[in-house]
C-alpha cells in the first residue's frame, strides 16, 4: 500500500473521531437542555491575540507530554508516569537555575540537562523493574506519580525561599539572564513561550531516532514482536531499560516552558496533571511527531476556548472534558476500523498479484492437419 494510501486513510481516521466526538457532545449538550449552537459558536469563533498565545503555551506543553509518552508506546511500553517524572524534573530545574552556578544561558543549558537527567532515572526505576522483575511499567510508574508528588512536596519546604509579605511557598526565582524570552503575536499581552522551538527540535529528534537510526529500528521491532527482536540478535531487557530512560529525558522538558517563560520558579502552585492530557494526545496524534502537535493544538484550542462558556453561555466548561474523552475513545474505534479496511485492501491486493491467470487452452488439429482454434 502506498505511502499516499496510508497518508489518506489516516486522515479520514482522524476526520470521522472529530465529527463523531462533536456529535455526541451536541447530543449530550441537547439532552441536558443546553444550546448546542451557541456552545460550538462561542468554541469554533477564532481566538484573539491573547487566547492565541495561551493556546500555543500550552499546546508546547502537551506536546512535549504526548511525545515522552509517544516513545514507550512505540515499544509497547505504557509510560504512566510522565506526570511525576516532569514534577521531579522541573524542581531540579527550578533549584539549578536558581542557585545560578552559571552565567546566562549556560546556567540554562545546565538546568535543562539537569531536568532530562533526573527525568531519565526516575523513569529507569520502573524500565529496571520491568527488565529485571518483570513489573508492570503501568503498576510502578503509577506508584512512581504519588511518590514523586510527596517527594516534591516534601523538598520544597527544604528548598523555598521566604518572601516577604507572600505565603507563598516557592524556590528560588531563575535569574533574568538564564531566562528564556519569547515573542508576541499582535498586540495582545503576554508572550509566546521561546521553548517552542526547543520542542519543535525535540519532535525532530524523535522523528529522526525512531526512524533512520539503527536505536529506533530496534526499538521499533522490539515493540512490534519480542520473539523476532530476539531472533535478530536485540537485547530486549536492554531496550525496555533504554526506551524507558529516554522517555522519561524528554518527560524532565514538558515544565521547562512554564519555569523559563512564566513562573521563572518552582512551588505549591505549579501545574500539574500534564502527564496524564498527553496519553490522550499520543493516541491521538498515532504516536507521529506531526500528528502529536496537531492534537496538542487542539487540546489546547478547546482548553482556551471553554474558559467563557459558563459567562457568555451558561454552560459549565466541563462540556469540553467530555468532548476531549469522546474524541479519544472515538479516535481508537476510528483508527482501529481503518486499520481493518487498510489490511483487506492489502489482502485484496496481493491476491490479486499472486492469482494465475487462465490458461490459453492449446490449439487441436482438424481433419485437413491444420491447427484449429478450440471455441469455448
Amino acid at each position: 500500500m502506498t505511502r499516499l494510501v496510508t497518508l489518506g486513510l489516516g486522515i479520514l481516521a482522524a476526520g470521522l473521531a472529530l465529527v463523531a466526538a462533536f456529535a455526541i457532545t451536541s447530543l449530550v449538550l441537547i439532552v441536558a437542555g443546553d444550546p448546542a449552537g451557541e456552545v460550538w459558536g462561542e468554541i469554533l469563533s477564532w481566538p484573539e491575540s491573547r487566547n492565541l498565545t495561551n493556546i500555543i503555551n500550552n499546546a508546547t506543553v502537551l506536546y512535549l507530554s504526548a511525545l515522552a509518552v509517544a516513545i514507550g508506546f512505540r515499544m509497547n511500553l505504557f509510560n504512566i508516569g510522565v506526570d511525576g517524572q516532569y514534577r521531579v524534573a522541573a524542581f531540579t530545574a527550578a533549584v539549578v537555575a536558581g542557585e545560578a552556578w552559571l552565567p546566562g544561558y549556560l546556567n540554562t543549558a545546565l538546568a535543562i540537562l539537569a531536568a532530562m537527567a533526573v527525568g531519565a532515572v526516575w523513569a529507569g526505576i520502573a524500565g529496571l523493574l520491568r527488565a529485571s522483575r518483570g513489573v508492570s511499567e503501568v503498576i510502578s510508574t503509577i506508584m512512581l506519580n504519588f511518590i514523586a508528588t510527596s517527594l516534591v512536596a516534601y523538598l520544597l519546604r527544604k528548598a523555598a525561599v521566604d518572601a516577604e509579605g507572600s505565603n507563598a511557598v516557592n524556590t528560588k526565582p531563575v535569574p533574568e539572564g538564564s531566562r528564556i524570552g519569547g515573542f508576541s503575536i499582535g498586540d495582545g499581552p503576554g508572550e509566546v513561550y521561546g521553548f517552542v522551538f526547543i520542542a519543535a527540535a525535540a519532535g525532530f529528534l524523535f522523528w529522526f531516532v525512531l526512524n533512520r537510526t539503527r536505536f529506533g529500528f530496534d526499538l521499533r521491532a522490539t515493540g512490534r514482536s519480542t520473539t523476532a527482536a530476539v531472533a535478530n540478535g536485540i537485547n530486549v531487557n536492554k531496550m525496555v531499560l533504554a526506551t524507558m530512560c529516554l522517555s522519561g529525558a524528554v518527560a524532565g522538558l514538558v515544565g521547562l516552558p512554564i519555569l523559563f517563560g512564566s513562573q521563572f520558579s518552582y512551588g505549591s502552585t505549579f501545574q500539574s496533571g500534564l502527564g496524564f492530557a498527553g496519553i490522550a494526545i499520543a493516541l491521538l496524534g498515532r504516536n507521529h511527531p506531526v500528528g502529536i502537535a496537531l492534537g496538542a493544538l487542539l487540546f489546547a484550542f478547546l482548553d482556551e476556548q471553554s474558559n467563557p462558556l459558563q459567562i457568555l453561555v451558561g454552560v459549565s466548561p466541563d462540556i469540553v472534558a467530555i468532548t476531549q474523552g469522546v474524541i479519544v475513545l472515538t479516535v481508537v474505534i476510528s483508527y482501529e476500523l481503518i486499520r481493518r479496511y487498510a489490511v483487506r485492501l492489502e489482502q485484496q491486493r496481493v491476491a490479486r498479484a499472486l492469482a494465475p491467470s487462465a490458461p490459453t487452452p492449446p490449439p487441436t488439429s482438424g481433419p485437413s492437419g491444420e491447427a484449429e482454434e478450440v471455441k469455448a
